[in-house]
């Protein structure tokens, strides 16, 4: 029952930039968006819009579609441009009075852009919306500072750059002043404030505790455990660092070998703009994810016509990332010739 606030409370503090007793890891992040996005529109009553943009993972974008036809609400769309990424004037432009709820993710899952989170849970707030953020494809790779942005609400996987391992849990984050006045909607045992009572009725936890609903994944979570050892050992920086280094060696990869076939890079070419991924893209690429697994090289192919080239700072080497680039290359060359 401790452990999902325990271990939260050290991503917390390793990871994500917030004070004690308000990350807890349990669901999917499918589930922890729809509980605390749910648990948000719920506070702003009278209020009728979430705003969202048009390129968040379609994940953020279905959940938040059934919440609107839910609870009756109206999905405000920010287009995004898919080589870059939500902007705090495209915000400042789209919530207002009415807005409720602003969703937005701090690295583009498709080109890897890299938002002022800062800036626009400002904007948010000076609305008065709450601003929930996705870190899936930051935390980890990217320095995240939930607490000094202001961010009311946070969720994320721990699978990707936090090497939790496929399945591993998700997290959520809500900032203190708003833990005993968001309601998240699935009550479970373990959410109820004397859980083990088995009583009638529900009664909900003080605190973060409210915010979970069923047993916690434990054995999910050991492997998490594991992989913040190593982060804290390196330090947040560090890992920024060598991520940087990393994209920055993908993209003059890219440049030598891939360019002169036509590849595009779709990712922000500045490092301060740009998450821990490359997104590049060609019309052959579809055709070239069989042969690139069959030579061992785990290709990640998103629409349209993109690869994104994920490099997790603690475990992929610059060696791997030559090789992996080399062998899309060559099937590239024979692709086109």
């Amino acid at each position: 029952m401790e452990l999902g606030r325990t271990i939260g409370d050290r991503l917390g503090r390793v990871v994500l930039g917030a004070a004690p007793g308000q990350v807890v890891v349990a669901d999917s992040t499918t589930v922890m968006l729809y509980k605390l996005a749910r648990a948000a529109v719920a506070a702003r009553s009278g209020r009728r819009e979430i705003v969202l943009d048009t390129d968040n993972f379609p994940t953020d974008r279905y959940v938040l579609e059934g919440i609107a036809a839910e609870r009756g609400l109206v999905l405000r769309w920010i287009e995004t441009d898919p080589a870059a990424g939500i902007m705090p004037d495209q915000v400042a432009a789209a919530v207002g009075p009415d807005t409720a709820l602003v969703v937005f993710s701090h690295v583009a899952y498709r080109s890897a852009h890299l938002a002022d989170a800062g800036a626009i849970t400002r904007i948010a707030h000076a609305a008065g919306a709450l601003a929930l953020w996705d870190v899936s494809h930051s935390a980890g790779s990217v320095e995240v500072m939930l607490d000094d942005w202001g961010a009311d609400l946070a969720v994320g996987c721990t699978y990707k750059y936090l090497n939790g391992g496929p399945g591993s849990p998700a997290f959520g984050y809500v900032r203190a002043e708003h833990q005993d006045v968001l309601q998240q909607p699935i009550w479970g045992w373990l959410g109820r404030r004397d859980p083990f009572t088995m009583g009638s009725g529900y009664d909900p936890a003080a605190g973060l505790q409210s915010v979970v609903s069923g047993t916690p994944p434990i054995l999910g979570m050991l492997p998490l455990a594991a992989s913040l050892d190593l982060v804290e050992e390196a330090g947040m920086p560090a890992i920024r660092a060598k991520s940087v280094a990393l994209s920055e060696f993908a993209l003059a990869a890219v440049e030598a070998l891939l360019a002169p076939h036509g590849v595009r890079v779709v990712s922000p070419h500045e490092s301060a703009s740009r998450g821990g991924h490359v997104t590049v893209r060609h019309p052959a690429f579809r055709d070239l994810m069989r042969p690139l697994w069959e030579r061992g090289v785990l290709a990640d192919f998103r629409e349209p016509e993109s690869i994104r080239i994920g490099m997790s700072p603690l475990s992929t080497s610059f060696a791997e990332a030559h090789r992996g680039l080399t062998v899309l290359a060559a099937l590239l060359a024979e692709a086109v010739a």
